[in-house]
């Protein structure tokens, strides 16, 4: 198993024999609050499985109880985290720069919808704010049964920040992202899969062995497909009829003649 440690509590791990990298959250001692090192080494991460092709599913996971429990406040509150600063001092800087470095930070949210591999958010215990952004930014989740996700934001006096919007639109329409987000309500698992945030939830008791299912099927498929047909369906939503047909047409074509042992 080749594992590496990256700053700010990210590990990266690809499993031995297994088209599998995990992304893993390691700070439990804070129920895997997320700093500004976290966002620079999860875009990292996304980086180095951007080239390992043999990877056909990336997990997204969290160490200990819970999934995340979002920005480490510490970068709200004056103290900061040991050798990061904190935010208040960005606030310092022109707006622009300020932006520049957000943009930033939202990378290491929008990196994963971008890799051509599947990534799966495994969710235990609590995912709120960030937490609850950074599930959102794997194109699956699997909860397990305890699970809560909260979009915290409103009730620190901000708005989701880290691409978390459009994602919960596109997942459950305006008027469920609304409530969700103005009222910062927990949604516990029962009610994610019902609003389709969650892809599956497993029971607590039978958890990995239901995880290593679901991954399982995902696995079976020919990963030269799964890599195509991702970027296909992220298109369906902007492109216009005609264009996605095109789309579809050009993806097709190679597989077709894969299939067929033709070269054109």
């Amino acid at each position: 198993m080749d594992r590496t440690a990256l700053p700010g509590g990210v590990e990266l791990i690809f499993a031995d024999g297994r088209a599998v990298a995990e992304v893993r959250l390691v700070r439990p001692e804070v129920r895997n609050a997320q700093t500004m090192a976290t966002w620079t080494s999860l875009t990292q991460a996304a980086e180095i499985i951007a080239g390992r092709t043999e990877v056909a599913v990336v997990v997204l996971s969290g160490a200990g109880d819970d999934f995340s429990a979002g920005l480490d406040l510490r970068m709200m509150r004056g103290t900061g985290v040991a050798g990061e600063g904190d935010l208040g001092a960005l606030l310092h800087r022109d707006d622009a720069e300020v932006e520049r470095v957000i943009a930033g930070f939202q990378r290491a949210f929008t990196c994963w919808r971008q890799l051509l591999t599947i990534v799966v958010a495994v969710i235990t215990g609590h995912a709120i704010g960030a937490g609850f952004q950074l599930a959102l930014a794997a194109d699956l989740r699997v909860l397990r049964d305890d699970a809560v996700l909260v979009m915290a934001e409103a009730s620190l006096g901000l708005v989701p920040d880290l691409g978390g919007t459009r994602r919960l639109v596109e997942l459950v329409g305006y008027a469920r992202a609304l409530e969700i987000c103005a009222t910062a309500a927990p949604v516990d698992a029962d009610r994610a899969e019902r609003l389709g945030l969650a892809n599956i939830v497993l029971a607590s008791d039978d958890f990995e062995t239901g995880l290593e299912g679901y991954l399982d099927t995902l696995l079976a498929i020919d990963p030269l497909v799964t890599r195509s047909v991702k970027p296909l369906l992220a298109s369906a939503t902007t492109a216009g009829l005609d264009e996605q047909l095109a789309t579809e047409r050009r993806t097709q074509l190679p597989l077709l003649r894969r299939i067929s042992g033709s070269t054109g």
